[in-house]
């Protein structure tokens, strides 16, 4: 009865383990393909896109693309004073636009640099 516990609690942890899913490499640019730099911010609060609730957007060549490969989440508090839905950030991007979305496999924001008052 022990060995069967024991055999239980190893492929509960191992099917655990396995279930986990990978984080993209969405950090780490291709050096054979261009880098682009966009404007990035909410969707709707900033490029007026349709839909509810706050999704990553970029807008490049003078149109507004949601983005596939991250989320607004993963690049801090949203509703920040410097966050998507309430500034335009500029953000270095690699990806394809595929049925009207942005499809990232890069993409890094550009740090905003203090003002000296």
């Amino acid at each position: 009865m022990k060995l069967f516990c024991l055999l239980l609690i190893f492929n509960c942890a191992f099917f655990i383990c396995t279930a986990q899913t990978t984080p993209t490499k969405i950090s780490v640019a291709d050096t054979t393909k261009k880098v682009e730099l966009v404007d990035a911010a909410c969707g709707q609060c900033r490029f007026g896109l349709p839909g509810k609730g706050c999704n990553l957007a970029i807008r490049t060549g003078g149109k507004a693309y949601f983005v596939d490969g991250t989320s607004i989440d993963e690049h801090g508090d949203a509703h920040a004073s410097d966050g998507f839905c309430n500034a335009i950030r500029e953000a270095q991007v690699q990806g394809k636009i595929v049925g009207n979305r942005f499809n990232a496999t890069y993409f890094k924001l550009v740090k905003v640099e203090a003002t000296k008052d």
